[in-house]
């Protein structure tokens, strides 16, 4: 049995008075995922464990077996993972996006929506101006870049941009936070600067991006400007298993994104990236070329983890007819080939098909209530839901289950 998660990442949402009511996943035209889910069995995952962040960083990672307490440590390092960049054990790397920032405020967390090579020389830019031996700007993809200290504390508190849309951006500033006595001194032992040291060294960072930024021409004309950089979510190099060290049904697997941060989640967890033409993190990103990928993989692959950014990008922005779109996407141009593919597989296949979180349009921030889920394969015994939705898969037969019981379930053939 081989199995592939399809993800649609901010996927799920509220119930919308616009839509009368429903949910853009109720709402949304989804004849495919409504068959799986009508063929297979669903429930709710809980995604995000008590105390952390609802970011896509720990939602993943949880959905694919992990023990958040065990091996978080951040975006950054699963980023640096995925760019190339191979940590050191005194190096700190956080998440650097490149944001919009008027009238004192967090207009937008990607700058206007920034191709990669754009992101990339203002990254130059920064480094050359900004860095040293102990900082160093690193280009990620589009607006989302990595920030690499040497020597500096995890322990601070930082603020995502896209959580704080309009909101001014100062009292978001990093802020220290408190060691214990144990973490003091192994801190002072790998011979790391403070909480403090390090939230002064980020946010004079920042301020000093802002004022290099403003004033680039690459923004001279442009209405949103991509001004900030506005570092989060950092950490140490973090020690996983990999999915085949854990479920003795892979020995081989893959990971199609174009976000760096899945990519370097599936690089820790022993998956092979594999780039596709034309995918972009975007609701203009190229399905048919995600979900041909996806197929030819599972010749070869024991577990496939295929993610699709572009709802929740468009939920972040406000947008309930693109998040409309990216939801009927999804369900035509990658469940539908995939599906029809794989009925006609020698070999069994599993489906799963979910988001990782909730990005409600009306919000416009990552949420970290639990989300629908579809388990499909061929011949599977069905429950009774026929709509794949958040409030269908209430009743769903596996029920609310949470974080590393997902993979139980997923891998357990049952």
């Amino acid at each position: 049995m081989k199995h592939i998660i399809i993800l649609g990442d901010g996927m799920a949402d509220y119930p919308v008075e616009r839509l009368a009511g429903k949910t853009p996943m109720q709402y949304a035209d989804t004849p495919y995922m409504d068959k799986l889910a009508s063929e297979g069995r669903t429930g709710r995952l809980v995604t995000v464990p008590a105390g952390y962040q609802p970011g896509s960083e720990v939602a993943n990672t949880a959905i694919l077996g992990y023990n958040l307490d065990d091996v978080y440590e951040g975006r950054g390092p699963l980023e640096a993972a995925s760019i190339g960049y191979d940590m050191t054990d005194d190096d700190f790397a956080i998440r650097c996006n490149i944001i919009t920032i008027s009238d004192g405020k967090i207009v937008n967390h990607h700058g206007g929506h920034l191709s990669t090579a754009e992101g990339g020389v203002l990254i130059d830019y920064l480094n050359t101006h900004l860095g040293s031996d102990k900082v160093r700007f690193i280009t990620g993809i589009q607006y989302r870049h990595l920030l690499v200290i040497k020597g500096a504390s995890k322990y601070i508190e930082c603020f995502p941009p896209h959580d704080h849309p309009n909101e001014a951006w100062k009292p978001l500033l990093v802020k220290p936070l408190s060691l214990t006595p144990e973490q003091a001194d192994k801190e002072r032992r790998m011979g790391r600067m403070s909480p403090q040291e390090t939230a002064d060294l980020i946010n004079d960072l920042i301020v000093k991006s802002h004022e290099l930024l403003d004033k680039h021409p690459f923004n001279a004309n442009r209405h949103l400007k991509a001004n900030s950089i506005w570092p989060w979510s950092g950490g140490y190099r973090p020690d996983m298993l990999t999915l085949q060290q854990t479920w003795k049904q892979v020995k081989r697997g893959a990971v199609i994104s174009a976000v760096d941060l899945i990519r370097g989640i599936g690089k820790y967890a022993g998956l092979r990236t594999i780039i596709v033409d034309g995918m972009t993190g975007q609701a203009d990103t190229n399905y048919e070329n995600k979900a041909q990928a996806a197929i030819e993989a599972l010749k070869t692959d024991d577990f496939v983890f295929l993610h699709v950014e572009a709802s929740d990008e468009a939920g972040h922005d406000g947008d309930l007819p693109l998040k409309l779109k990216t939801i009927e996407n999804l369900d035509r141009r990658i469940v539908k080939p995939i599906y029809e593919a794989v009925v006609g597989m020698d070999e069994g296949v599993r489906i799963a098909v979910l988001p990782d979180h909730l990005t409600p349009v009306e919000l416009r921030i990552h949420v970290g209530e639990p989300v629908p889920f579809l388990i499909w394969q061929k011949g599977m015994t069905p429950d009774d839901v026929r709509t794949f939705d958040e409030i269908s898969c209430v009743s769903g037969s596996y029920g609310l289950i949470r974080l590393q019981q997902f993979m139980q379930v997923f891998m357990s053939d049952e």
